[in-house]
């Protein structure tokens, strides 16, 4: 990491959680309010942070700063070009009922691609590998997620399905872990919750775990239990728009990680899937209206062509 302002909060996100536990206890009480970071002293952050001033100037250290007061001007620089663009574009997270549908679809455009763009920077390509070369060799494959990160790993399922995978999504919280029992080693199962904190997925990858499965988490906080529990851990970035909760908004991330798995799982078994997703197309092809639909003729008086 270096001094410069610019990207400060977005290099935090990424390298935030590998940090040691003090430094990345101060790395999210800046990620959580930087403008009111922005404005603290040394003992204030260090106090919200539970640790020490010491930590502090650490950290700051760390990011290449020379001491506090050149990282509180960083992220005050930083915090004011982002409250400027949210000005500028209308991304201020507001929706008033009352708003044009096109101002709407501006801000929620904006807050997906952002939220898209960050989880990708923080996305670790060797992670992906590990995992996909998990599932291209899992005897059984296990899914779960409940609300909208259900939905989420409903589509990754079907995705694999689609090219020979041995993989369930589970939707009950009893099936889910009966199945997680029977998991083997060489096999995996992934978790997804925004939160981190959703208890049954939570207790689904810790007993999948005690079967020797490759457990995989897939959360907005890399600190969470779900985090914890998992052996290996994918984080996604959110933009909370009014009327459209984190978690909600978190879909678009996870999906844009869960894609990823897929892909690098079909490059590995490339001619296992050109054939299933040729035999597929071809099955449902006959249940497909043609492209191009002969037009009637209408209007033309009887006996004319």
């Amino acid at each position: 990491m270096t001094g410069e302002s610019g990207g400060l909060l977005g290099r935090l996100r990424i390298d935030g959680p590998a940090m040691p536990e003090a430094l990345a206890r101060v790395a999210e009480t800046i990620l959580a309010d930087p403008e009111s970071a922005a404005h603290a002293s040394i003992v204030d952050l260090a106090e919200r942070s539970g640790t020490s001033t010491a930590t502090v100037t650490r950290f700051s250290r760390t990011l290449g700063f020379k001491g506090y007061a050149n990282l509180r001007v960083a992220i005050a620089t930083e915090t004011g070009r982002a409250e400027q663009a949210r000005w500028e574009t209308d991304i201020s997270g507001d929706i008033a009922p009352e708003d044009p549908l096109t101002d709407v679809l501006g801000v929620v455009t904006a807050a997906d691609t952002r939220a898209i763009q960050d989880t990708a920077a923080g996305l670790d390509m060797a992670t992906v590998e590990q995992v996909a070369a998990a599932i291209a060799a899992a005897n059984r494959v296990e899914l779960f997620g409940l609300g909208s990160s259900g939905t989420a790993a409903r589509e990754m399922a079907f995705r694999l399905e689609r090219i020979r995978v041995p993989v369930w999504h589970r939707a009950d919280p009893h099936t889910a872990l009966t199945n997680a029992a029977l998991l083997l080693p060489g096999d995996v199962a992934i978790g997804l919750s925004h939160s981190g904190r959703t208890r049954e997925v939570i207790e689904t990858l810790a007993e999948a775990a005690d079967h020797g499965a490759l457990t995989v988490a897939i959360t907005s906080f890399s600190r969470s239990p779900l985090a914890e529990t998992a052996d290996l851990v994918f984080t996604t970035t959110v933009q909370e728009t009014t009327f459209r909760l984190a978690a909600l908004s978190a879909l678009h991330s996870q999906l844009l990680i869960l894609d990823m798995i897929y892909v690098a799982v079909a490059q590995r078994t490339y001619e296992r899937t050109a054939e299933a997703l040729e035999l597929t197309v071809r099955a449902v092809d006959a249940h497909r209206l043609p492209e191009k639909i002969p037009s009637r003729k209408r209007g033309l008086p009887k006996g004319q062509p």
